[in-house]
């Protein structure tokens, strides 16, 4: 387990499927997550998903939760590893609105740089964010990201076509 100021990161249990599917299923989440056609999973899908994940060399999911509580609030993690370049691509999503806007997402992201680079020994953090999810851009900055690029047009949401950004954050950057 990982712990920042207010968070834990850990591995996700069998005990956080429903609450998952819950939250991942949620409309308001999913328009900023998937960017694809925002289709329902079923609770099947979530298990099957929470049941494979398990440290891999390219991937390290994290369920998010309150230190205070206990409180399962959403996950995060190395989606993409690529070694030989040093790099690697990172998501967040905090599914607990009453937890949204308080720091807990900032503090997340922090703890889970700090995995990044000071436990996988990596140069470069990536992700990628709408451009309308102005929350979370302004938590991302929090953490020392910049605005590397602007993907155009890059999801289709609401009847509407919006951009998208690259942030990055590199070791030398880096403020623990």
């Amino acid at each position: 387990m990982y712990e920042g100021e207010m968070v834990r990161l850990r591995p996700y249990a069998k005990e956080d499927i429903e609450l998952v599917w819950k939250l991942i299923n949620d409309p308001e989440i999913k328009r900023y997550l998937v960017p694809g056609i925002p289709y329902p999973f079923t609770l099947t899908d979530e298990e099957k998903w929470i049941m494979s994940q398990s440290a891999t060399r390219d991937t390290y999911s994290f369920a998010i939760e309150d230190k205070a509580t206990g409180r399962y609030l959403g996950g995060c993690g190395v989606n993409q590893v690529d070694w030989k370049n040093s790099r690697v691509m990172v998501g967040i999503f905090i599914g607990e609105k009453d937890f949204l806007g308080k720091g807990y997402g900032t503090d997340a992201m922090k703890t889970l740089v700090r995995f990044v680079f000071e436990e996988m020994n990596i140069n470069k953090i990536k992700l990628e964010v709408y451009a309308f999810n102005e929350r979370a851009i302004k938590s991302y900055r929090k953490c020392g990201f910049t605005i590397e690029g602007t993907l155009r047009q890059e999801v289709f949401r609401g009847g509407q076509y919006h951009d998208a950004h690259i942030m990055s954050l590199l070791r030398s950057e880096y403020r623990p």
